[in-house]
């Protein structure tokens, strides 16, 4: 590796590195959003424990209400799922490294980190939240007398379709690529 040639040309480079912190704030904002989401859920559980005590009477199929109460649930869950892989992954990928090494609680995840296999987790993150959605979309068609937009539903699955090819797509060009490195790394150098 060579040295920057001008005084100039390695100012500019520790700014150009220095500019990842930029991105701080962000994950900052990220950490606010996730409060927002733990309101969520304490607000629509609340909800779930009232119902499910006074269980009203114009309610038809209350079983099937409760279920798409936790399905609600589950998906506010996997929301916020989603944004401790892009807070934590992020961060550690893009801005700075977390010393946590003495941390028991780290997540095993974290130890291998890097762009490509946070990329491959987002995608599984955002299937499982479509399929969530998916299925409450399914038991509502079959619990109401309401006929749902089928073009809506269409689309439903056609979007988590779209994700799914995505999440296979990703992880096996992150294969290939790993694949390539790997034998990168094993050849020997011609002398």
């Amino acid at each position: 590796m060579t040295k920057p040639d001008s005084r100039t040309e390695k100012l500019l480079e520790k700014t150009i590195f220095a500019s990842r912190w930029l991105q701080a704030p962000l994950y900052v904002g990220l950490i606010v959003a996730q409060g927002i989401y733990v309101y969520q859920f304490f607000t629509e559980l609340w909800h779930l424990l009232h119902f499910a005590i006074q269980h009203p009477a114009e309610v038809k199929d209350p079983s099937t209400h409760i279920m798409l109460g936790v399905l609600g649930l589950i998906d506010v869950v996997m929301i916020a799922n989603l944004l401790i892989m892009v807070i934590i992954g992020g961060y550690e990928t893009f801005v700075s490294r977390l010393h946590l090494d003495d941390e028991v609680d780290q997540p095993e995840w974290l130890s291998h980190v890097n762009a490509g296999m946070l990329k491959v987790k987002l995608a599984t993150a955002l299937i499982s939240i479509s399929s969530i959605h998916l299925l409450k979309t399914f038991i509502e068609m079959r619990s109401t007398d309401i006929t749902l937009n089928t073009e809506a539903v269409k689309w439903q699955i056609i979007i988590h379709v779209v994700f799914v090819l995505s999440a296979v797509f990703l992880a096996w060009t992150d294969k290939l690529m790993m694949a390539g490195a790997a034998t990168h790394t094993t050849e020997k150098p011609a002398h």
